[in-house]
């Protein structure tokens, strides 16, 4: 007789975590921390500025530290090999950025980074809230230095020690299953316009067991960083961008103006039709940009320069070193036109072509420029609806605030990010092409998902879902 067994079937789980949406509706809901009051926050963090040494100076290129022009291409390189490399980029691109424009085809400097970073929150629940732990953080590139982070924030080189310096705080946490449960782990771009196929893990882990409070780390609820929100450069990208993947419920019972399918439909029909052809070239085979001792710039003096500093930070691994950076020229602006259908608030976003996407096109704000780089060109040559949000009326401004860009590599690279309510004659409900209407909870269920929403659409989520956005 025959003695095998048929074996055990694998048990099956929930798709989803019973009871996550009601925890993060409530974490969003709750204005006051267990730890830290928001009033006391900013006390709190002028304290962590007080605590730890802060320097960055801009120095000519010939004093980094490290960093060289290679000899056969001009490429800016450190000696290692790892970290990064500022290169050229040629990108073609058949249709224009927006439209039938006159930016076809173009040059650049940009970024060559292609190790993927973590970006990770540390989630706990206090008195029956989860409450996220965030790090008082300084970056080279910030205009105030110290803005909040990510609990984790740190490229591979960081926790792996390339650069020999100390322990990356808390990392265990988001490299080791048994220290937690994930919420949610996706993949998602950097900015397309200055990285070239640069991504980052983004992560969100609910801890198990104790955790210790180091210095320079503080335990917020949703509800408090949706308040922290609304002020000038107090969160960073990194934190805004991780925060955007929080997954909320679909507040909208599944109701939008275009199915889940017809959305997707739309946007991959905009993959397709694009003919992007991005290659890297030599920096110094640039036409159009000149370099100097201290700048790499566009000739019109327009766009973004390529700088260097030297910096001195008390609290990071490495207390002190130099680097490259890219310095944007003028304040951008990131908006979202967004109106009710039926009582639904939906957003306009803009499939948009970045010459450093991975692929393509992403769903970007509805508007997305520098305006000073548009100045010169009347008003029909201009990019669609950036004149409707610079002279919006203040009464349908529904969120506004300055936020620094990714301040690891950008200095002093700052947006405005808005939204702005529309009506039929402004932001039709059959917009033009390139453009189509989404449902927060439609944007959210993306953000599972890489390479689908772009750093500054991201960041408006993460506005929206915080609890930011004032009726």
């Amino acid at each position: 007789m025959s003695t095998a067994t048929t074996p055990a079937a694998p048990g099956l789980t929930a798709r989803r975590p019973a009871g996550l949406a009601e925890r993060i509706a409530r974490s969003a809901a709750t204005d006051r921390g267990a730890h830290l009051a928001t009033e006391d926050f900013h006390d709190w963090l002028d304290g962590r500025r007080r605590a730890n040494t802060f320097r960055v100076d801009k120095i000519p290129f010939d004093a980094l530290d490290g960093w060289s022009f290679d000899e056969a291409d001009g490429n800016l390189v450190h000696r290692s090999g790892r970290f990064f490399t500022v290169e050229g980029l040629h990108v073609v691109e058949e249709d224009g950025p927006y439209g039938d424009g006159p930016y076809r085809s173009w040059y650049q400097p940009v970024i060559k980074q292609p190790e993927v970073g973590i970006l990770g929150i540390l989630a706990k629940e206090f008195d029956g809230v989860l409450h996220f732990l965030m790090q008082a953080k300084m970056e080279p590139g910030n205009p105030n230095l110290l803005q909040l982070s990510p609990t984790v924030q740190a490229t591979r080189s960081n926790y792996t020690k390339a650069h020999r310096g100390g322990d990356v705080k808390y990392i265990e946490y988001f490299t080791g299953a048994e220290h937690g449960t994930v919420i949610a782990d996706s993949l998602q771009s950097e900015h397309g316009a200055w990285f070239f196929h640069k991504s980052n893990r983004n992560m969100i882990v609910e801890a198990t067991g104790e955790v210790p409070l180091l210095d320079d780390f503080c335990w917020l609820t949703l509800g408090q960083l949706g308040e922290l929100l609304h002020q000038d450069n107090v969160i960073n990208m990194d934190a805004r961008t991780v925060l955007s993947c929080v997954p909320y419920e679909d507040a909208d019972a599944g109701r939008a103006l275009l199915s889940d399918v017809q959305l997707l439909s739309w946007f991959t029909g905009e993959r397709s039709r694009h003919d992007v052809r991005a290659r890297r070239v030599p920096l110094r085979e640039l036409p159009g940009w000149k370099q100097g001792e201290e700048t790499i710039e566009h000739e019109e003096g327009r766009h973004f320069k390529v700088v260097a500093v030297s910096v001195q930070a008390g609290n990071r691994e490495v207390t002190s070193w130099t680097q490259p950076l890219i310095e944007p020229v003028g304040l951008g602006v990131a908006a979202f036109l967004t109106r009710d259908f039926d009582g639904v608030p939906h957003y306009l976003v803009h499939a948009r072509v970045e010459g450093g996407f991975l692929d393509t096109v992403e769903l970007a704000p509805t508007v997305q420029y520098t305006p000073g780089n548009y100045a010169h060109l009347p008003s029909d040559e201009r990019p669609p609806f950036l004149d409707l949000v610079l002279d919006a009326d203040p009464a349908r401004v529904r969120y506004e605030a300055v936020h620094s860009e990714e301040g690891g590599r950008f200095l002093n690279a700052e947006s405005r990010y808005l939204l702005v309510e529309a009506d039929e004659t402004q932001a039709p409900a059959d917009p033009p092409p390139g453009y189509a209407w989404a449902t927060a909870a439609q944007l959210t269920s993306l953000t599972r998902h890489g390479h689908y929403l772009n750093v500054q659409a991201r960041t408006l989520l993460a506005c929206v879902h915080a609890g930011a956005v004032r009726p």
